[in-house]
């Protein structure tokens, strides 16, 4: 059960404590236990890895799939305190379902995510909306629908704004696709204290952009976001102000890289794909061991993805293939089957180290999510943060809502096409 002060905390407040916890453990979750033979962080934290390894196979997935509940590192880390300041209440939202005729041509999974996203888009009398990011404009459409009112949905592939300018003409929806770079400098124009703008899973330095932009323009935001490594910056910056100085403070940085770990919380996929996925991650491990042995350097080699439909017939086939993208050279005679199942030995020892990395997985989400938070918050916006539907869904559930009070007099509305 979370402690009873962590819901109460205000934003600020809670995105302090959770840089202090990242901070202090970050010599742990930073590690990636994949590049290593043995245990990542050494002597000092011994129990913790003879702990890990102890699992079964059982209660390793388990603590994949929960990492807060009943783990075993609560006798070295702040478990409990950690999933009080991971947990964001659920943002209300009304309205009555959507008809399923509105689901034609959209994906069955986006569509339940639309489902749940669209009645936590409260639009004020007289504000205009923007979709940012559209897509084929499956949500613009929804909510145009749904509202009786035109909404600009903003693309910037001109064949994804043609297939949805017929969507919505066929539908009889009141949307006008615009071709649009959000990232080019003239997007703000779009942007105005009397617009809502409606982003479902805007990837880093588009939603980014987004937040800058609200901020500067005073508009109305309800924002889903995702995948924050997505980022022309190999180094992240806080967007907040207080963000920046408490990480300075106390020396938290994050790599595009480590931006990744918020994001790598899946749906479960078919047992098939888990397979797959699993036999693909202990050859990769194999073929480590073997190219340390090949090369006479206890190194980790990085090997280029594949997708798991194309992986090789077996495991020696595997290390061919890698062994060639490496421009490493294979002697004669090596024992695959030996190197097979080291490799399969070292990735269970490998998942159960990970379970530290997905420890501090949501909690990382949730302080950049805050960091955005603080962001309009600082700008002079009321802020709403929380969830949107669950987990099960998407692990992507997380959604900001803010507005700001317009002055009298302000003015709004969108610029014509140019």
């Amino acid at each position: 059960m979370s402690p009873s002060p962590a819901p109460s905390l205000s934003h600020a407040e809670r995105f302090a404590r959770l840089t202090a916890r990242l901070a202090d453990a970050q010599s742990l979750w930073r590690q990636l236990p994949f590049q290593h033979r043995d245990s990542p962080w050494g002597e000092a934290w011994s129990g913790l890895d003879a702990a890990l390894l102890a699992l079964s196979d059982d209660e390793a997935a388990r603590l994949q799939d929960a990492p807060f509940t009943d783990s075993p590192l609560a006798d070295w880390l702040p478990v409990a305190e950690l999933e009080a300041l991971s947990a964001l209440p659920e943002l209300a939202g009304d309205g009555p379902a959507l008809p399923a005729a509105w689901a034609a041509h959209v994906g069955g999974r986006k569509w339940s995510q639309i489902e749940a996203f669209l009645p936590r888009v409260a639009v004020e009398p007289g504000e205009r909306l923007v979709e940012w990011c559209a897509g084929k404009g499956h949500l613009a459409r929804a909510l145009s629908r749904r509202d009786a009112i035109e909404v600009t949905a903003l693309e910037w592939q001109a064949a994804l704004c043609r297939d949805g300018q017929h969507l919505a003409d066929r539908q009889g929806a009141a949307v006008r696709m615009a071709e649009q770079d959000v990232l080019a400098p003239e997007a703000g124009r779009w942007l105005s204290p009397g617009t809502h703008v409606a982003a479902l899973h805007a990837c880093g330095d588009l939603h980014a952009r987004l937040i800058e932009l609200a901020a500067a323009k005073g508009s109305a935001v309800t924002l889903a976001p995702c995948c924050y490594q997505r980022t022309a910056a190999a180094d992240y910056r806080p967007l907040s102000q207080q963000g920046r100085e408490r990480a300075a403070a106390l020396g938290f940085t994050l790599t595009r890289e480590e931006l990744a770990m918020a994001v790598q919380e899946t749906v479960t996929a078919p047992r098939h794909v888990r397979r797959r996925r699993e036999q693909a991650g202990a050859w990769r491990l194999g073929f480590d061991l073997l190219q340390r042995e090949v090369r006479g350097v206890d190194a980790y080699l990085p090997v280029p993805s594949l997708a798991y439909g194309r992986l090789p017939a077996d495991f020696a086939a595997f290390c061919r293939w890698a062994a060639e993208q490496k421009g490493l050279a294979l002697p004669a005679g090596i024992d695959w089957a030996a190197f097979e199942a080291a490799g399969a030995r070292r990735r269970a020892a490998v998942v159960r180290r990970e379970l530290v990395r997905h420890l501090f997985r949501r909690p990382l989400e949730v302080w950049l999510v805050l960091d955005r938070a603080l962001r309009l918050e600082e700008a002079g916006f009321a802020v709403e943060l929380g969830t949107f539907c669950p987990r099960a869904l998407t692990p992507r559930n997380l959604l900001l809502r803010a507005s700001r009070r317009r002055r009298p007099g302000s003015g709004g509305g969108l610029s014509p096409c140019p």
